[in-house]
């Protein structure tokens, strides 16, 4: 589970240090924010999906397939030609990548009692705080080579390594059982969260905000994202069921899953790039100093499970939003005198903020349903945190491409690309500020599995 945590863990930091290189070969300085987002929304999109399959045959197939077509997409990405082509074949990764973390996570939730999960949940975030070193490391060794390429081609042993482990030392138990896939579900929600992202990254930049062209593509989205909810409401399996946003509690942790996942997009996309421009930090330090945000991460994960079982989900949450509250608003006003130690130092109190946050919220709504609601429970909370991304990624990448513009268009000028960020880094400020709301409106949790868990009558 590890080795396969490490395969998406190591490709969201390793990309983020060779965007410089990238947009320099290929060009695209105002498309690359889709890298990002098409990958997530290729993620979070079939997220659902895995999950509704995991619950009804079984984690161990998924994972593998979603293994299998993220080495694809990693191939196809390696050869690509021009921005349009990599943007294309990262939907190809986002889509295996969809069935690997939340069927991890799912299978956490399986495998280890409550009082463990914490340390294991720990285990798999220490992943991304290797993965903080590993990956901008890589990825800034082979930007400063002009390599970029390689960052793709370095995922093929991984895989290979991960798929073996898991087909040779993995079994479960499953009462299969038919199932139908809700396929108009997943097809009116791709197309309406597409839409918005076009939408957003296209504002201002490919075209006004109050052009036609840009009211009919948000217009679009909105209107198919209600026809999504119709849908769903009539489906006899539907890919988001309803009750996962009745529940006080599934709804402020998926609320805070949106947000956890739009702040640190934000800052994945933006302060390796912010660093290199403003202070001239070469790629591999810029990399080092986002890796700091992975390195808190792990080490808050690993505590919060002592503080949850001693004080409650709920308290452990509320921490961590005002840890992120107070960092992500320094991180905005440090845009003013960049500094590359002052930037690594608040990257890390943000990671804290992340693993006292993301972790008990995560482990709550699992710990409030049984087996065959936990797949779809902690696919929701994983297809809130991805689509939170790619909307933040647009969301970040219109702030910035509009103050980039309004100032000259230069994004190579330090003064501008300070500014940019900071209205990027402000907004992530508001964000977690939300995030904080979701955690003081989240219900209190027993410790205990209810014995049982009805979603027509739930028991939170």
């Amino acid at each position: 589970m590890m080795l396969a945590t490490g395969l998406v863990a190591i490709d969201s930091t390793v990309i983020a240090t060779a965007v410089p290189s990238i947009v320099a070969d290929i060009g695209g300085f105002t498309s690359f924010p889709w890298l990002f987002s098409i990958y997530l929304l290729a993620s979070a999109v079939t997220v659902p999906v895995y999950a509704k399959l995991a619950d009804t045959i079984g984690r161990k197939p998924l994972i593998l397939w979603g293994i299998g077509v993220f080495l694809l997409g990693s191939i196809l990405c390696g050869f690509a030609w021009d921005m349009p082509s990599l943007i294309i074949f990262r939907a190809v990764q986002g889509i295996g990548a969809g069935a690997i973390l939340p069927i991890v996570i799912t299978m956490v939730g399986d495998i280890y009692t409550l009082e463990e999960r914490a340390r294991v949940q720990g285990y798999l975030a220490s992943v991304w705080s290797i993965s903080a070193v590993v990956g901008p490391t890589l990825g800034g060794v082979f930007a400063q080579f002009d390599l970029w390429r390689g960052i793709f081609f370095i995922n093929v042993p991984l895989c290979l390594l991960a798929g073996w482990m898991i087909w040779s030392r993995f079994t479960e138990k499953v009462e299969r059982r038919e199932h139908r896939i809700d396929y108009a579900g997943a097809a009116l929600l791709t197309v309406s969260v597409t839409l918005l992202i076009l939408g957003l990254l296209q504002g201002g930049t490919g075209w006004a905000w109050d052009s036609p062209q840009s009211l009919a593509v948000l217009g679009a989205g909105a209107v198919l994202l209600v026809a999504f909810g119709l849908v769903e409401r009539r489906a006899g399996e539907p890919i988001l069921p309803f009750w996962v946003l009745s529940r006080r509690l599934l709804l402020t942790t998926n609320l805070l899953g949106f947000c956890v996942g739009a702040v640190l997009i934000g800052l994945v996309e933006y302060v390796p790039t912010f660093l290199t421009v403003t202070t001239g930090a070469e790629p591999i330090v810029a990399g080092l100093a986002l890796g700091a945000l992975t390195i808190g991460w792990p080490v808050a994960a690993t505590l919060s499970g002592r503080l949850y079982l001693r004080f409650g989900f709920r308290p452990t949450t509320i921490l961590g939003g005002i840890i992120l509250v107070l960092g992500t608003a320094m991180l905005a006003l440090s845009t003013v005198a960049p500094s590359l130690w002052v930037v690594a130092a608040l990257c890390f109190v943000i990671g804290l903020g992340f693993g006292f946050a993301a972790v008990p919220s995560l482990v709550a709504a699992q710990a409030s349903v049984e087996w065959n609601e936990r797949g779809v429970v902690t696919g929701t909370q994983l297809f809130f945190r991805s689509i939170g991304q790619a909307i933040g990624a647009a969301a970040f990448g219109a702030i910035a491409n509009s103050v980039v513009l309004g100032l000259g268009g230069d994004e190579t000028t330090p003064s501008t690309m300070a500014a940019a960020v900071g209205a990027v880094f402000l907004g992530g400020a508001i964000v977690a500020t939300v995030l904080l709301v979701a955690a003081i409106a989240m219900p209190r949790v027993p410790l205990a599995v209810p014995a049982a868990s009805d979603p027509e009558t739930p028991p939170v």
